[in-house]
Order: C-alpha cells, then sequence, then structure tokens
C-alpha cells in the first residue's frame, strides 16, 4: 500500500494533452523535469568518477526527473567562480540549448556564489547534490520526526542561499514601506532577504524544539529497554543496500521495500528473540551515500542515535555494487561522526549474493573477515546470518544456580526471556535451573539459590 501510493502521483514522461484548436485556453503538459548531470573528478580513476556519475543519476531519477545527458571533468580542484570553469560552463550550455533541458545537476555542494554564477551563465535552474538528496528526504518522509528532521535540513541549506530576482528581496521594510510590514520587523532599514532570513530562523528554532520533545520520547523507549536489559541490534548501511529487505528476512517486520535510493527513512524497530528465547530488539536506519550532506547528519542525529546505542551493528553491503569498498568507507565515515558508534562490535552484512560475482564476494570477505554473505531476496545465507548474531548479543554476566518452586512461574519465564540457561529440571520441590542472568534478575533469583 504505500509503495502504490508513492508511485500513483509520479509523473509519466511523454504524457502530453496539447489541444490543437487555439480557441481553446485550457493548455496541459505532463512530463518529467528532464536534467543535465555535470561532475568535477578531483582525485581517483576514471572508474570511480562514472560510478559517482551513476549514482548522481540514481538519485535525480528517485527524485522524479528524465535524465537526458551527463557530463564530467578532471580537475585538480573546482573553480571557486563558477565550480567547473568557464569553458565547461560555454560546453554545458551548449548542451542544454541541444537537449531542452530545463535543470542542471552539480556533482558537489555548491556556494551560493557559484549557485548564482551558473543560473546566470546557464539562463536553467541550478541544483546541487545537496539539495537533490533533500528533495528526495522530502518526498519519502512519512513520520512526523521525519519529516520536521527533513525541514529542519532543508532550511539550514536554504538559510544561506536567499537571493532575490532583480531588487525583490533587496528593498527595505520599516514601518508602514514594503507591503505594510509593520510591527515585527527591526525598523527602518531591514531589507526583505534580512526579513526572510529571520523568519527561516525562527522556524529552525521551532523545529529544533519539537524534535527535542520527540528526542525525549524515542530516550524513553529507548531506557525502558535498557532498564530490562533487552539487547538491541541495528541495521545500518549505504542507501539502496538492502537494509529493509534483511529486516523484513529477518523479523516478518513488513517494512516497505523499493529498489530506489532512500526508499525508507523512517527508522523501525522489531522485538525478536533467539534460537533459545532471549529477546533482542533489530532497528532499520536511514540509508547513508557518499558525501551525506552535513545538514542531514545533524537534523537526523536523534534517529542516528540508535546506532550509538546498539550493541551490534549489522553493517549491510551491496555485493552487486560496482565498487562495494567505498559504499563501506563512506558508511564508516559516517559511524566516526556518531558518538560511541565507532566503538561498538560490527558484522558485515554483504547482501544480493544472488546478483554479485563470486570474485567480488571472495575479495571482500579476504578484505573483512568479519562478514557474511547472503541474498535477503531468495534467503541464501539468512540463517548463518542469525546465528552469528545471536553468537555475538551481549551475554549475562551473573551465574546463577537455583531451586524455584512451582508458584515461581513468572521467574523461570523471566529466565527464558533476559537470561541464559545451561540446565533446567523439574523435581518434586521445584525447577532446578542453572546459568546466567544480569544483575537485576539474578538479584532476585538468589532468595532461591542453592
Amino acid at each position: 500500500m504505500d509503495l502504490a501510493a508513492r508511485h500513483q502521483l509520479r509523473r509519466v514522461a511523454g504524457l502530453r494533452t496539447e489541444l490543437e484548436d487555439i480557441t481553446e485556453v485550457e493548455y496541459r503538459q505532463l512530463r518529467l523535469e528532464r536534467v543535465v548531470l555535470v561532475g568535477v573528478w578531483t582525485e581517483g580513476t576514471e572508474q570511480d568518477a562514472e560510478n559517482a556519475m551513476a549514482e548522481l543519476a540514481l538519485l535525480a531519477e528517485t527524485a522524479g526527473a528524465e535524465v537526458l545527458d551527463n557530463v564530467f571533468q578532471r580537475r585538480q580542484k573546482p573553480d571557486p567562480a563558477t565550480y567547473i570553469g568557464r569553458g565547461k560552463v560555454d560546453a554545458v550550455r551548449e548542451i542544454v540549448d541541444f537537449s531542452g533541458a530545463d535543470t542542471v545537476v552539480m556533482d558537489g555542494e555548491l556556494a551560493p556564489s557559484q549557485l548564482r554564477n551558473l543560473e546566470d551563465k546557464l539562463k536553467v535552474k541550478v541544483v546541487d547534490r545537496t539539495a537533490l538528496i533533500l528533495d528526495i528526504f522530502a518526498q519519502h518522509a512519512k513520520s512526523k520526526e521525519g519529516q520536521a528532521q527533513v525541514e529542519l535540513a532543508q532550511l539550514q541549506y536554504m538559510k544561506q542561499r536567499l537571493r532575490g530576482w532583480g531588487g525583490n528581496l533587496s528593498r527595505q521594510a520599516g514601518g508602514r514601506v514594503a507591503g505594510g510590514a509593520g510591527i515585527g520587523g527591526r525598523g527602518p532599514g531591514e531589507t526583505k532577504i534580512e526579513s526572510d532570513r529571520r523568519r527561516i530562523n525562527d522556524k529552525i528554532a521551532k523545529l529544533r524544539r519539537e524534535l527535542k520533545e520527540m528526542t525525549g520520547t524515542r530516550s524513553t523507549k529507548r531506557l525502558s529497554r535498557h532498564r530490562n536489559q533487552i539487547p538491541s541490534v541495528v541495521i545500518a548501511g549505504y542507501t539502496n543496500a538492502g537494509k529493509s529487505s534483511l529486516l523484513n528476512k529477518l523479523t516478518d517486520a513488513g517494512v516497505l521495500v523499493e529498489n530506489a535510493l532512500f526508499a525508507t527513512l523512517d527508522p523501525t524497530t522489531r522485538r525478536t528473540t533467539t534460537a533459545d528465547g532471549r529477546e533482542y530488539t533489530m532497528s532499520d536506519t536511514v540509508g547513508f551515500v557518499r558525501h551525506l550532506p552535513h545538514q542531514l547528519v545533524e537534523a537526523f542525529r536523534s534517529t542516528l542515535e540508535e546506532v550509538g546505542e546498539a550493541d551490534l551493528i549489522l553493517h549491510v553491503v551491496d555485493g552487486s555494487h560496482p565498487d562495494p569498498e567505498l559504499q563501506i568507507a563512506s558508511v564508516r565515515e559516517v559511524f566516526a561522526d556518531i558518538e560511541g558508534a565507532s566503538a561498538i562490535p560490527e558484522l558485515i552484512v554483504i547482501n544480493k549474493a544472488d546478483a554479485a560475482d563470486p570474485l567480488v564476494l571472495d575479495r571482500l570477505q579476504r578484505r573483512e573477515p568479519h562478514s557474511v554473505v547472503v541474498s535477503a531476496k531468495t534467503g541464501q545465507g539468512i540463517a548463518a546470518a542469525l546465528a552469528q548474531v545471536e553468537s555475538e548479543l551481549p551475554r549475562p554476566g551473573v551465574e546463577f544456580s537455583v531451586l524455584l518452586p512451582y508458584s515461581r512461574g513468572d521467574l523461570v519465564d523471566r529466565i527464558h526471556r533476559a537470561g541464559e540457561i545451561a540446565t533446567l529440571e523439574h523435581t518434586a520441590d521445584g525447577t532446578r535451573v542453572t546459568g546466567r542472568a544480569n544483575e537485576d534478575l539474578a538479584g532476585e533469583l538468589s532468595t532461591y539459590a542453592v
């Protein structure tokens, strides 16, 4: 149902309803936004540059665009004025005119001056990689917290890039001038762009207060799990690596699955049990991407805290990707920005084994010895991955040997859910149990110690 709802409003390329009768005043045209991709290659091999442009094309298509052409160039560093240099600007202008594109997407984060200069010279809309990713997030966020996080990131990005057409945002707005700004303006001398920036700052402050309240709710749930000492496993990794598919396969979570970048943004947590009955939680998180915008890392910090609080990280990698090592490095860069994440045990899960080259899988396993190979689509390796997860969950720290009366069946149930049972025997006097438990449960069991 979620997938159907997402697709039902998607525009269709080439569907035209232009009316030939000139007496009709109604005119409709329904088509995808037509874009040209432009990149700057400053380091790495040419294959790396081609992979980066292929990823940018996937991002553009996910955002609802039709990619007409792409071009990238080798430079020591981006041009400070136009990012790609004067000569390449002229070449891109020719491509735009020839193809009829209405948008140019740059593979990098542009400074406000670069954005303005490019739009002035190309005469079409120019967006950078950050704006493109923010647009995808805005389309896919469903929960109230996710929508607030995306809006906060968009406002932080927009605040530095306000610009006026002609003198539109440079007029002064004090007193009753400029459309009656009146009370609320800072007085004579305040320009329209300053007023807009102040409104954005007010909205940012409001969103941060709302997110702080939502973070409190999430922290309460997390504290409840910690109080009951329920281990937590977090599934993290590159976007479209198959994290949601893996969560569905491991826990029957029923999370939306789509072959698209950033298909799911809202974190999902499911409670499950090990083969011997111990409870633990498994959480899906937002996907990462190469050069993830810092605005998003900041805005989604409350969501990413799930990674920093976990007992085990399942780092999912797309084994069929042209450069899976780059995926691993990009995700670990984000881990470095999350407090405590670098110290948490990490299990590499190489997904999509059914579509991957066996030589690539062997190379990845040699590079990452602590890894398992699975296919969430076919089920290959899922049982082995679950067994590995269960073996790496934190074990209760206190050994016990007790004789529980049959009236305390509740304690036997808690041992099954939160402890480890070595032996269990039903005797005439009660249930004799040995094993390991956490400190709280061991304290309650000490009354019946033998």
